[in-house]
This record gives C-alpha cells, sequence and structure tokens, in this order.
C-alpha cells in the first residue's frame, strides 16, 4: 500500500516536472488567454506600463551622470557644475520614484480586480459542472485549482510582464548606451559579463528545478499529515501507526534529498560571484589602458562599470522571470482545462414558467444506465414503471442493484445510456434542469449539513425565507423541540458536516429544510436505519407529513417502513423483478420481497 501511494505521488510529480520543464508555444498561449480577465481594466493596466517605460527609462541616466560627475571633478570644474548634474541627478531619481510608485499602485489594483474576477468565473463554472464531473475529481484538487493555482497567477498577469519589459529596458538600453560611450570596450564587456550572467541564468534554473521539487514534495508530505489526522480514528482501530509514520518518514526522506541536491548547486554560486567580479575586473583592466592611451576618460570608465554591473543583473534576474512563467504556464493550463469542462444548463434567477410546473407524474420508459467510469458494468438494464401524482413509490432491492442510480437519473444527475425519463408525459430533457430541481427535494441517508447555524442549514431550502417560515418548517419536521432548547435556538451553531447535532436531529433538520422547499416530487433515501427507537419514531412523523400531497420515492431499507406504499418496485442487478402493494407481493411465495422481508424479520 506504501508503495501504490509513492508510485502514484511520483508520477504526480514527475508529470509536474515534465510540465515545468519550458516554455511551449502553446503554453505561452494558454497564459494569454487568461489576459481576456484584464480586459476591463485595460486603460488602467496601459497607464501602468507607460509609468513602467518611464521610471526604467530614468533608472538608465543614473550612471550616466555619477560618470559625468566625476569627469567634472577630473577636469577641475566648479562646485556649481558638479552640483547641477547632481541636482538633474536627484531630479531624474524622484520621478523614478513617483512613477515607480503610482505604477506599483496601479498594478496592485489591477491584479487583485482581475484576480477575483478568475477566482469567481472558475467558481461559478466549477459549480455549475455536472456531478459526473465530481465523481472523477478529489475535493482537495478542485480545491487547489480555485486556491493555489490562481494565486500562482498573481505575480504573472502584473509584475512578471513589467520585470520582464524593466530587464529588457535596462538590457538593451545600457548596452545602447555603452557602445555609444566606447564601442570598443563594449565588444569586451559584452565576451565578458554576459557570459557569466548566462552561467547565473542557468544555474539559477537549476536551483529552482530542485527547490520547486522540494515544494511539490513538501505538499504531499502534508497531505499525507492532513489524511492522517482527518481518519486518525481509523489508523488506531487498525493499529497502523507504524504504517504511517513510515510512509511520512520516506516522504521526508525524498524531500531531504532533493535539499541535498539542490545544495550542491547552490554551493556553485561562489564561483559565479568569484567569476562575476573577475570579469568587472577585466572590464576595469581594459578601460584603465584604454583610459591611459586617451580612448576613455575616467567618468566613461565609471559609468562603463555600473552600466555593466546593471546589465549583468537583469540578465541574471531573468532566470527569476522564467521560472515564474514556467509555474504560471502549469497553473493556467490546470486552470483552462477545469474551465473547458462542459456545464449544465443552470439558469440563474429562473422563475418556472406555467408549462413547466409539475403535477408528480412520472415514467421511466425501457431505461438503461451504465456509468461513465465504469462503462463495462450494466447499472440498470431496460427498466420501465410510471408513478401517479401525489403516489407514494418505494424501491426495494439488494445493495448495488440500481436504486440510488433511479433516483439520480430522477434528478438529471446522469442522462440514461438508453430509454427516456418523463415528467406528466413531457421528456425530462425538455423541462429547463434548474425548473427541475427546484421543484424536487432530496433527504438523503447521509445528511450533509453546512457548518454554520440551524437558520442557514434550514433556509438553504429557500433563501427567502423569513424566521417564522423556518421556525414553522422546523415544527412540521418536529424539530423545533430541540431548537428551541438550545441557549441560541436557530443561531446555534451546528459544527463541520453537523458534528454538534445527534444523527436524528440532523435527519430532522434536513426534513425542515425539505418542508420549507415545498417540493412537488419527494425523494428519500430512507432516513431511520441508523437511529434509535426514539429518533426513528420522530423521524418518521416527520416523514409521514413531508410526504403527504406529494409524489414521494422512497429508497426502502427497513421494509416495516413502506408496508402502506401504493407501489413497492423491486429491483435485483438492474431490472425490475416485481412489483405491487406489500400484500400483493407477499402473496408471491418464491418472490424476492417476500424473502428480503422474511430475512429482516428473522434478525
Amino acid at each position: 500500500m506504501a508503495g501504490g501511494h509513492g508510485g502514484r505521488h511520483g508520477n504526480d510529480l514527475n508529470r509536474m516536472e515534465n510540465k515545468e520543464s519550458k516554455i511551449s508555444k502553446s503554453g505561452l498561449r494558454n497564459v494569454f488567454k487568461l489576459y481576456r480577465y484584464l480586459k476591463p481594466f485595460r486603460v488602467k493596466f496601459g497607464i501602468g506600463l507607460t509609468f513602467l517605460l518611464i521610471s526604467s527609462s530614468a533608472g538608465l541616466f543614473f550612471p550616466k551622470l555619477l560618470g559625468q560627475m566625476v569627469d567634472l571633478g577630473n577636469q577641475g570644474k566648479l562646485n556649481s557644475d558638479i552640483s547641477r548634474v547632481g541636482i538633474i541627478l536627484v531630479v531624474i531619481l524622484l520621478v523614478q520614484a513617483v512613477f515607480g510608485y503610482f505604477r506599483t499602485r496601479i498594478f496592485v489594483e489591477v491584479t487583485e480586480k482581475t484576480l477575483a474576477s478568475i477566482r469567481q468565473s472558475a467558481y461559478n463554472h466549477l459549480i455549475k459542472l455536472p456531478l459526473s464531473f465530481f465523481a472523477k475529481r478529489r475535493v482537495g484538487e478542485l480545491n487547489s485549482r480555485i486556491s493555489s493555482d490562481i494565486s500562482l497567477l498573481q505575480e504573472t498577469l502584473t509584475s512578471t510582464l513589467a520585470d520582464f519589459l524593466s530587464q529588457m529596458i535596462f538590457v538593451c538600453g545600457g548596452i545602447a548606451l555603452l557602445i555609444h560611450s566606447s564601442f570598443k570596450l563594449t565588444l569586451f564587456m559584452l565576451a565578458m559579463i554576459p557570459a557569466v550572467a548566462l552561467f547565473a541564468f542557468f544555474f539559477g534554473k537549476s536551483i529552482r528545478k530542485f527547490s520547486r521539487k522540494a515544494q511539490n514534495q513538501v505538499a504531499e508530505s502534508n497531505t499525507v499529515v492532513e489524511e492522517t489526522l482527518q481518519g486518525i480514528q481509523n489508523v488506531k482501530a487498525f493499529a497502523n501507526e507504524l504504517f504511517e509514520m513510515n510512509r511520512y518518514r520516506n516522504i521526508t526522506d525524498e524531500v531531504a534529498k532533493t535539499g541535498i541536491k539542490g545544495g550542491k548547486y547552490q554551493a556553485y554560486t561562489s564561483f559565479i560571484v568569484v567569476a562575476f567580479f573577475m570579469a568587472i575586473g577585466a572590464v576595469i583592466w581594459k578601460g584603465a589602458t584604454m583610459i591611459a592611451t586617451h580612448q576613455l576618460v575616467a567618468g566613461q570608465l565609471f559609468s562603463f562599470v555600473l552600466y555593466s554591473g546593471f546589465i549583468a543583473g537583469n540578465i541574471a534576474g531573468m532566470a527569476s522571470v522564467y521560472t515564474r512563467l514556467q509555474k504560471t504556464i502549469g497553473a493556467a493550463e490546470n486552470l483552462l482545462e477545469l474551465l473547458d469542462e462542459p456545464t449544465e444548463e443552470i439558469s440563474i434567477d429562473y422563475t418556472i414558467l406555467p408549462e413547466h410546473k409539475l403535477k408528480g407524474e412520472i415514467a421511466f420508459k425501457d431505461v438503461s444506465f451504465v456509468y461513465p467510469s465504469r462503462s463495462e458494468f450494466q447499472v440498470l438494464n431496460h427498466v420501465s414503471f410510471s408513478i401517479e401524482p401525489g403516489q407514494l413509490v418505494a424501491l426495494v432491492g439488494p445493495s448495488g442493484s440500481g436504486k440510488s442510480t433511479l433516483v439520480s437519473l430522477l434528478m438529471r444527475f446522469y442522462e440514461p445510456t438508453s430509454g427516456t425519463v418523463c415528467y406528466d408525459g413531457k421528456e425530462s430533457t425538455i423541462i429547463p434542469l434548474t425548473a427541475l430541481r427546484s421543484q424536487m427535494a432530496i433527504v438523503p441517508q447521509d445528511v450533509f449539513l453546512f457548518g454554520g447555524t440551524i437558520r442557514e442549514n434550514i433556509a438553504y431550502g429557500k433563501p427567502t425565507a423569513t424566521d417564522s417560515e423556518i421556525i414553522e418548517a422546523a415544527k412540521q419536521a418536529n424539530a423545533w423541540e430541540f431548537i428551541s432548547q438550545f441557549p441560541e435556538t436557530l443561531d446555534s451553531i451546528v459544527g463541520e458536516r453537523g458534528v454538534q447535532l445527534s444523527g436524528g436531529q440532523r435527519q430532522r433538520i434536513a426534513i425542515a429544510r425539505a418542508v420549507l422547499k415545498d417540493p412537488k416530487i419527494l425523494l428519500l433515501d430512507e432516513a431511520t436505519s441508523s437511529l434509535d427507537s426514539e429518533s426513528e419514531r420522530l423521524v418518521q412523523e416527520a416523514l409521514e407529513k413531508l410526504m403527504k400531497g406529494r409524489t414521494s420515492i422512497v429508497i426502502a431499507h427497513r421494509l416495516s417502513t413502506i408496508r402502506n406504499a401504493d407501489n413497492i418496485v423491486v429491483i435485483n442487478q438492474g431490472q425490475i423483478v416485481e412489483q405491487g402493494t406489500h400484500t400483493d407481493l407477499m402473496a408471491n411465495e418464491h418472490g424476492l420481497y417476500k424473502n428480503l422481508n422474511e430475512l429482516q424479520f428473522a434478525l
């Protein structure tokens, strides 16, 4: 098991490293696709880029003016001449600071608004994806797309582009000014310093590669900690403390090995520093010989050395830009992959049209179904039955026979592989998805409650409900009795997944939520199978009140609870093997229903 985990995570890391190994044209196209979210702020972004060009260009004059001051001093000029150059220098630095300040302010504002737009778009898209999509994905992975991947875009949308432009201005502008100053010394400098800078660039890439790998492995180790602590009860129940300790040790040992490999490259940086100073020394030596032969003056050499340092630093700094761009391409591809997933046709603020209001008649016509992820297994096989408005119909059968799948098809979480599901004589695909689901409610066996208040959980059935409506729904669900005893009543926090409430209390909150929605069709995955006798009685009473006047479909686990059903549909291996009332089915000596009934009452 440990080996399986390690292999899977190792493959994930390899894919991630390969994805970030180079910047392709398609990868860059994916990044630029995200700039459509920048469109509403393009004017302000353009102003920011203009400020960037001005502040970066102003910085180019800094070495030149310093060189002029040195020359004026060597020539014995008056303090007024030197001071004049100094004042110009101060003015240029102030201009650079002012434009740099406003450029940063603008870029931060544009970035935050753009990221908010991307987050909202990604979340809105994610929440409209069909259930079949979520069946194939882990929640942690999807959460990473919304949080981590979008956070990686934060620098690239503005800062990375700004840094790249600034570096290009310094490199290209600096070289142009150097050529104008001394073509001969420029050629000498270009033979020395850029080579060292490029050497530093590629070493920086290697160091960042190992750093990135170590970060991924640390994230993997954090996942182990998170999963282990979440399932600590299972860990202890199976006495698997040693297994988990070994799993964590293996991962953290890999982190250490990666860090040691990266450390070897970091150790070589001392040689890069030496090489850089040797290159600067060579440029100064060459410049000094040119001063001796009157081909150059001291101020020019001083400016030259400063420009050379700026150029080398910006070339080496491009490694950081390159790394950020690699990360962004990976994040952009992950995000766009999510955004390319086809969504359901969900309507926002939809009003149900008269022709789409349900009466409660349902018909399955020759329905077969295969889950996309398990194409070799036929879940439903030519199922046909009908339900009249207001009827109570129970679905009975062994585990895995297809009962829950029928409910999923009713909710249109999935579409039939063949055959049709009809409502009031109309195919389900004709009725808008939002209109259909807004007239249905489900009370599952495993109730999910959000971690907020009781009020928020009940009101989920009707977000616009008043307190009086919520309280009335709670009373009908036999929930108000225990809610009213809490010090904060409706404002009581239920805890994550409703952990602060008992099983019976959670079920009654879910029933109150369904009561508030006032559905035409009610779907029940029988909620009393794991409750004590008193809780079962209260929940069953609430369910009976809820089912009155509605078409109700119950997945039955305890057969004693569905004896009064209008029709009992018995399913086995994806096929209807018998159906009828409790009396009819009990009369069949060799029927599956009678056999299941006798088995339950024999226990």
